[in-house]
């Protein structure tokens, strides 16, 4: 990663311009072009250094379920039980956790209904109990990791 990624990716989480070519705008910031900027973000995503680019929705919002969940993964199942998770459209993202619940994920479905059967069948497939943590209030965190 050099010093242009290293901006392109400090100046992508404040968000894009909401004008007609977010590229262009970005680019002249950055003292590059657009194709440039454009082909660094899809280098920094296939290389694994960014793992999503895209919009933030308010998915109850729009008629849509979320939570985030936990498991207790023997750390011998770690990774495999990952892998599961990660092949689920509904799982947003994962992540390890220093806990007694060492696996926490995000789960965006459609309906209500299609989270709770994401759940049980999560459960079913890793024969884990799944700890259901939804939303009791939204707050709003402006999150911001320099690189």
């Amino acid at each position: 990663m050099d010093d242009l990624d290293r901006r392109l990716i400090n100046r992508l989480q404040l968000g894009l311009p909401l004008v007609r070519e977010p590229w262009q705008q970005i680019a002249q910031e950055l003292h590059s072009r657009p194709c440039e900027v454009l082909d660094r973000l899809h280098d920094l995503l296939e290389d694994g250094v960014l793992t999503r680019f895209g919009p933030m929705f308010d998915i109850e919002r729009l008629g849509g379920a979320f939570t985030l969940a936990a498991l207790a993964v023997p750390e011998a199942r770690f990774d495999a039980v990952a892998e599961q998770l990660n092949a689920l459209p509904q799982v947003a993202h994962n992540y390890r956790r220093d806990h007694r619940w060492n696996m926490w994920f995000v789960l965006a479905c459609a309906t209500e209904a299609e989270l709770a059967a994401t759940l049980s069948r999560i459960e079913a497939l890793t024969g884990l109990a799944v700890l259901n943590l939804p939303k009791e209030q939204t707050y709003h965190v402006g999150l911001y990791f320099p690189v």
